[in-house]
């Protein structure tokens, strides 16, 4: 998905030049890159006999998706567990998180804005 989202389109041999792993056979890419269509995040259109693949969902529709998962079934539902967990695996000091709530605050100003 990543790729896809920064390629914005791309055809599966476009998404493994991107990989990091570049000997990974190309039918395994396929295979994956037609799961993620049959789960509704990826579509594509046929350029004469080649598939374009691009994503259906914004990465942050993605991301606020799973993370609701991860939340409910580790953290009791709770996102503010969820994030204490993160803040204190990943040593964010209190300057670091008052950038993410700023981050997050300008962030919901902008699509309040657009919508």
């Amino acid at each position: 998905m990543l790729i896809l989202w920064n390629l914005k389109e791309a055809t599966v041999r476009d998404v493994m030049e991107q990989l990091d792993e570049p000997d990974t056979p190309y039918t395994t890419v396929s295979t994956v890159v037609r799961v993620l269509e049959k789960k509704g995040f990826v579509d594509h259109r046929a350029v004469g006999t080649t598939h374009l693949y691009y994503p259906t969902l914004r990465k942050n529709e993605y991301l606020k998706g799973h993370l609701s998962g991860i939340a409910a079934r580790y953290f009791d539902g709770s996102f503010s567990r969820m994030t204490e967990f993160f803040a204190r695996e990943n040593d964010l000091s209190l300057k670091d998180l008052r950038e993410l709530m700023r981050d997050m605050e300008l962030e919901t100003d902008h699509e309040a804005q657009h919508d």
